[in-house]
């Protein structure tokens, strides 16, 4: 019942000339810092170029955002490598040893089944949740926090990040149907779609408000009073807007 898919709507529109040309530019630079002018000036050359004819032109934040996301790839990849070197394997240590019961599971318990489990998480770019669609690695850092690296459903390696596990995955909110509504409260946090000029995505806000309407052909038309996490701000919205946390389905 999800409005859309959630996914990032990353600007996607460079060409495969632009792409190789910037690159290369990042292989050449090293830790060179891409700022303003150079992307102004870049972005210029894509726009005057004979291969964006008929296309749309390029924003000098777009090209600076693609050098930041490509360097925080890179950086994730050498600290996973240098842990890797330095951490002890941990995958051993975590397996269950049924032998000794290192999980002193109760007698006449199981471990738990969770290969059905979906989860989400919460992406640095944009603070957003989105799907997972597979956890391809896992290390702990020097503090003690453990990350695992993620990667979402709809993109490729490239979008590939560690979050922290504590605070950044966890497992994947449901929507409601439209009967299901009475199940809502005022206080309750959720995820909302929230869509605007450059984006699409589930973002946290909290019900302050709900306007209680007829059901119609449509389905649910209360309507509920959110408000943003990220900056307070506030919108009323339908109920196929809304994600909640799981535990919402034990309601009465």
């Amino acid at each position: 019942m999800d409005l859309r898919p959630r996914r990032r709507q990353p600007f996607s529109s460079f060409t495969q000339h632009e792409i190789e040309k910037m690159e290369n530019l990042l292989e050449q630079s090293g830790e060179e810092v891409f700022d303003q002018k150079f992307c102004k000036k870049l972005a210029g050359d894509f726009s005057h170029s004979k291969g964006r004819a008929g296309k749309p032109i390029v924003k000098w934040t777009e090209v600076q955002t693609w050098f930041q996301n490509r360097q925080k790839i890179c950086l994730s990849k050498e600290n996973s490598a240098e842990d890797n070197r330095k951490l002890p394997d941990v995958t051993e240590e975590c397996a269950l040893d049924e032998a000794n019961q290192r999980f002193h599971m109760p007698e006449g318990k199981k471990v738990p089944d969770l290969s059905d489990l979906e989860f989400e998480a919460r992406a640095s770019v944009d603070g957003a949740w989105y799907d997972v669609d597979t956890f391809i690695s896992h290390r702990f850092l020097s503090s003690g926090e453990p990350e695992v690296l993620v990667r979402y459903v709809g993109f490729g390696s490239e979008e590939d990040e560690w979050v922290n596990v504590r605070k950044s995955v966890r497992e994947r909110s449901v929507t409601l149907e439209n009967s299901e509504c009475n199940k809502v409260r005022v206080g309750d946090p959720v995820l909302c779609f929230q869509e605007g000029k450059d984006h699409a995505r589930y973002v946290e806000a909290c019900i302050l408000e709900i306007q209680k309407k007829f059901h119609d052909i449509r389905g649910c038309r209360c309507l509920f009073v959110t408000q943003y996490d990220h900056d307070n701000t506030k919108e009323t919205v339908h109920l196929r807007r809304l994600c909640f946390r799981p535990s919402i389905l034990t309601r009465l």
